[in-house]
């Protein structure tokens, strides 16, 4: 044998041919493409909805300024009540607004990064088994996702939370494969206790996803994998738990109080609003059942299929097809651990929201794009790969024939929109699938231009939707990606004091039962103090458009914000108004505390009416506004929870002068009882 000795020493690699690094320059550039492109179409006109949801800006803005409000996610800088969440992604905002001061671009451009990360992601993920295109193919599809172009502009958790699952997913991943490191497992629970603080109980669905594929697709031990799926699971609870743990055993009369809790506990709010409440119905303070579309096809229905719905069936056909293609593999094939992954987050979280009876808006299922644009990229590139495959060319054609069929039905619920658009997608959807039934005899130029036409066809509908989402200005809490008429009636769309809607109420705008004239094209209208509060809560503002009603935007007339500044620095709180939606809207206007009387549904009882009247005896408040023609749902009145709320408000009318701002009643507590 001849000795390594005598072997040369290996030379210094040469360069690659000219040939052979156009293919990496490509690469290279349609990678960087695909993120310059998502972050134009995120940062586009991204201060065009000024605030968007005014209740978590009006938090950031409170956590600009006081450190203590930013650590507990107070809806004040007085610290008087918290929002409904932990405040993860708040935290983000916090800081990018203390670094370049509190206004809608520093509010919302984190929000807009952190999808082009997501995206970025998401590309990795899909890359390693899939190759370069099919992750370029699921990280556009991400980014051209309606709900995703909606939500990665707003201010919500949600952002935060799909990136933090889908940096969960890609560590997954990355901790089945060969020689991997020991950290990639704990890294994915560390991101998971993130999507917690993000929007708690909701990250944690991807955990039997996650789980269950580790332990079947690792490549060590059993006695090896159940440790470091141990050590995961503690990383998980250290990073979710330490907060909860803080809150818990910080004293209760030196912090705000913890929103969306019958009893100030962050325990109660992570296990029981926000957690199995979610999935009963049953949520004290909460809004009751108020789901009418639960069942199997609520991600198809009106309020949720033009958000995500597009390519749920091509993920489930691609996905399932993938897996049958890789049958004989390994157990330890990456493919497949990639595939279930995916089917497993799509299905669990799919699962949840179909059936859900508690709060669940539509913008939620933006927690399902990754999964299913990841689905659809590794499923796409094995059935093209394996296109010489009758039944893998049957699988593409009939993947983008179902796709446009469905297409069609969204594209028709906004007929008035666009109307020359489904026709076209059924036409070249078909035309397409002819050439794929045929793709393996075509020139290789013709058969790729076919694989492109097929993607265009099928992406056209969340193409369109999502253009037409960012070009849209948006604001309130329940806002829906797509033109008008898309999702809830009444959609969320338009600036403070647009038309919203909640609950089987009126759109855009429209009076409630007993309230005034209502203009539908700036969502105003006349009512009278305590009208309008008839079931169906629709919007309906006073003259001015100051009131934006339940779960919309509140934009004050100009004489009531001179009025709550005026000496605003003599007071703890320049105001006080029933739910978290009214008092941030003038909070906002003000630039000064205004307590949230109830938390965000009214119904927390914060403060008491004892701790009010001593706050009203030490002149910490100087007004008390109205909130009653905003309707039952403030209050305490029709839902479950304190009454501490009617009680203050009872107690205010019964003692002070009603005053009129700008058509808002008003009541100055520190004038003479």
């Amino acid at each position: 044998m001849t000795s390594t000795l005598l072997e040369p020493v290996a030379a210094p690699p040469e360069p690659l041919p000219a040939a052979n690094r156009r293919p990496q320059r490509i690469r290279r550039l349609s990678l960087a493409a695909l993120l310059v492109a998502t972050a134009v179409l995120y940062l586009w006109d991204l201060g065009a909805s000024g605030w968007a949801n005014q209740f978590y800006a009006a938090a950031v803005q409170a956590g600009s300024s006081s450190w203590q409000a930013m650590l507990f996610g107070s809806s004040d800088a007085a610290n008087s009540i918290t929002v409904d969440k932990t405040p993860g992604a708040l935290w983000v905002m916090d800081i990018s607004a203390r670094l370049f001061g509190f206004n809608a671009w520093s509010l919302l451009v984190p929000q807009a990064l952190e999808g082009v990360a997501a995206v970025a992601v998401l590309y990795a993920a899909v890359r390693r088994v899939g190759g370069h295109w099919a992750g370029i193919l699921a990280g556009a599809v991400l980014a051209l996702t309606p709900v995703a172009a909606l939500m990665f502009r707003y201010d919500n958790p949600d952002a935060l939370l799909v990136l933090m699952l889908t940096a969960a997913a890609y560590c997954t991943l990355r901790a089945v494969e060969k020689d991997s490191a020991a950290w990639w497992l704990p890294l994915a629970g560390v991101f998971i206790g993130f999507g917690f603080l993000a929007k708690m109980l909701q990250a944690f669905l991807v955990i039997p996803a996650l789980l269950v594929v580790y332990l079947i697709a690792s490549q060590r031990s059993w006695p090896r994998r159940l440790l470091q799926a141990g050590v995961a699971a503690l990383a998980l609870v250290v990073s979710a738990g330490w907060y909860l743990a803080l809150v818990a055993l910080w004293p209760a009369g030196s912090r705000p109080y913890i929103g969306g809790s019958q009893n100030n506990s962050v325990l109660e709010l992570a296990l029981g609003y926000n957690g199995i409440g979610r999935l009963t119905g049953d949520e004290t303070g909460g809004l009751g059942n108020t789901n009418y579309d639960a069942g199997w096809n609520r991600l198809f229905a009106d309020s949720m299929g033009g958000q995500i719905a597009w390519l749920i069936p091509a993920a489930v056909i691609l996905g399932v097809a993938g897996l049958w293609v890789i049958r004989r593999a390994p157990r330890t094939d990456r493919t497949r651990a990639a595939l279930l992954v995916w089917l497993g987050w799509l299905v669990i979280t799919g699962g949840v929201f179909s059936f859900a009876n508690g709060i669940l808006h539509p913008y939620y299922t933006v927690a399902l794009a990754p999964a299913i644009v990841g689905a659809v990229g590794i499923g796409a590139a094995l059935m093209w790969r394996s296109r010489n495959d009758i039944r893998s060319r049957i699988v593409l054609a009939g993947t983008l024939l179902v796709t446009a069929a469905l297409a069609w039905v969204l594209l028709r619920r906004t007929s008035d929109w666009l109307p020359w658009l489904a026709p076209v997608v059924v036409a070249a959807s078909v035309l397409t699938a002819v050439l794929l039934l045929v793709v393996d005899r075509l020139p290789e130029v013709a058969a790729t231009l076919a694989l492109l036409l097929a993607v265009v066809a099928g992406l056209a509908g969340p193409a369109a939707y999502s253009v037409a989402t960012v070009t849209t200005t948006h604001s309130g809490a329940m806002p829906s990606a797509g033109p008008d008429g898309a999702g809830f009636p009444g959609g969320g769309h338009g600036g403070p004091g647009g038309g919203h809607w909640n609950g089987g109420g009126n759109a855009d705008g429209g009076a409630n039962a007993a309230g005034g004239q209502s203009n539908p094209t700036t969502g105003t209208g006349a009512n009278a103090p305590g009208a309008g509060t008839a079931a169906g809560n629709s919007q309906a503002g006073n003259p001015g458009g100051q009131h934006g009603g339940p779960f919309g935007s509140v934009d004050p007339g100009a004489n009531a914000v001179a009025a709550l500044k005026n000496n605003a620095s003599n007071y703890t709180w320049a105001a006080a108004t029933i739910g978290s939606d009214n008092a941030a809207g003038y909070q906002l206007a003000v630039d000064a505390p205004v307590m949230a009387i109830g938390g965000y549904n009214g119904t927390d009882p914060s403060p008491t009416l004892a701790q009010f009247k001593t706050y009203v005896a030490q002149h910490k408040i100087h007004y008390f506004i109205d909130a009653s023609v905003m309707g039952g749902m403030r209050g305490g009145s029709s839902n479950s929870g304190s009454e501490a709320s009617s009680e203050i408000s009872a107690w205010v009318k019964a003692n002070f002068t009603a005053q009129t701002i700008d058509g808002t009643t008003v009541y100055d507590l520190t004038a003479a009882q």
